[in-house]
């Protein structure tokens, strides 16, 4: 295509953020140079969608926003460019049809991420994107990027660059957050990397954790204080795994939860296994006469508990308890869990933490180093599984990337 300058534009990492930079640039007229530390691009993304790629979310755009808790203000300006209807409009100029399914979650019609990123890295490279992989960001020599590559060291010199480099999860596809190191030397301030969307780790016995690892729990409402002294409760499922709890609903407050233990060491949940049940009508219909029947079947038959819900109260709770029908209800109705540690940051699904948005301007621009934008997970802010994470790693993409075309221009 015809360029209106011949000023380049490195865009550094291959994810959403990177690829979404990279095509708004190349809209605006601008020549731009991709660079990976990987042999292709998009490895995150392709994993993430392999059980069905959840590109984006259906629900009202406020409640959509407030997804972002402490960042909704900013990550919501994004989305004023770029939201889910958008992504929707772009999926389906790629000739990607999509649907919204029963959790509200939107997937492309044939639940796969190959197709749709193959077409895109074909209009991509169309647009006259130039990629270059094994390149790994090792920061600035006097103003040159610097890369390590398979050759040795190698230098580039960039009018502008969009920086788009993942967090710290999932390592072994790239997003390892050595990225940090050359920031904080060229004096970016940075805000710790953090696990989001983890599991967290509960002292199990071997018992259950060797029987009733991948165990789902539901429904279950997750009772908790905030760290404001504040109850709060939230409804969902999760699943039992080896070390701990896993799952769409510990994420879904998991930045809540990770917060309290740095603060305090532990936290603790109380979770009411039973929803569809009042504590007193439960009491009562414990105390029947149970005969020759267990307590695991008379909880089974009178409180609809699966074997893995039993299992967690016969892990949590002492004989009196099991024997007394009001104590054993009111324990079902708030079962109490004591988390110890989130799982690390390389297990996790996404990275809390980052670049400070403080650091940059609106444009997404680092305020101390004019020229370099920053787009995706490597800026400070988290959201849970659903679709919110690709849909704001899109939009503050497709900002760097028009704000560091802008910038050439003028």
């Amino acid at each position: 295509m015809n360029r209106t300058n011949t000023h380049r534009l490195a865009i550094i990492g291959g994810g959403p953020a990177g690829l979404m930079a990279a095509e708004a640039a190349c809209a605006a007229g601008v020549a731009v140079d991709l660079y990976d530390a990987k042999g292709s691009v998009g490895r995150k993304f392709l994993l993430a969608g392999k059980g069905g790629l959840n590109l984006t979310h259906g629900e009202p755009r406020a409640r959509f926003a407030e997804r972002y808790a402490a960042r909704c203000d900013e990550v919501g300006r994004w989305l004023d460019a770029f939201d889910a209807e958008a992504l929707r409009g772009w999926a389906h100029g790629l000739g990607v049809e999509t649907f919204t399914g029963s959790s509200g979650r939107v997937f492309p019609a044939d639940l796969k991420a190959a197709p749709l990123l193959r077409r895109w890295l074909h209009r991509l490279r169309e647009s006259g994107v130039a990629f270059h992989m094994h390149h790994r960001w090792q920061g600035w020599s006097d103003g040159a990027l610097r890369f390590a590559t398979p050759q040795g060291e190698h230098t580039v010199s960039a009018d502008a660059v969009v920086l788009a480099l993942g967090g710290a999860s999932w390592p072994q596809l790239g997003s390892d957050g050595a990225w940090v190191t050359p920031l904080k030397q060229a004096g970016i301030d940075i805000a710790p990397l953090q696990p989001a969307n983890c599991g967290f780790e509960v002292a199990w016995s071997e018992h259950l954790a060797s029987r009733f690892a991948g165990a789902p729990l539901k429904p279950v409402v997750a009772h908790w204080v905030d760290r404001h002294g504040v109850a709060r409760s939230r409804q969902g499922e999760f699943v039992l795994s080896e070390y701990g709890i896993e799952g769409s609903l510990i994420y879904a407050i998991g930045a809540e939860l990770r917060e309290q233990i740095a603060e305090g060491g532990e936290t603790l949940l109380r979770l009411d296994l039973v929803p569809g049940y009042d504590e007193a009508v439960l009491a009562e219909r414990l105390a029947a006469p149970r005969g020759k029947h267990s307590i695991g079947d008379w909880l089974r038959r009178r409180a609809g508990l699966d074997a893995a819900k039993c299992a967690l109260v016969f892990e949590l709770t002492d004989k009196p308890t099991l024997a007394d029908p009001p104590a054993l209800a009111a324990r079902l109705k708030a079962l109490p869990l004591r988390l110890r540690a989130p799982r690390p940051v390389a297990e996790a699904i996404s990275t809390a933490g980052g670049v400070r948005l403080e650091a940059l301007d609106e444009e997404l621009m680092l305020r101390a180093r004019p020229g370099v934008f920053c787009a995706g997970e490597m800026l400070d802010w988290e959201a849970p599984t659903g679709g919110y994470l690709l849909t704001a790693c899109f939009a503050s993409g497709l900002i760097a990337g028009r704000a560091a075309a802008r910038w050439l221009c003028t």
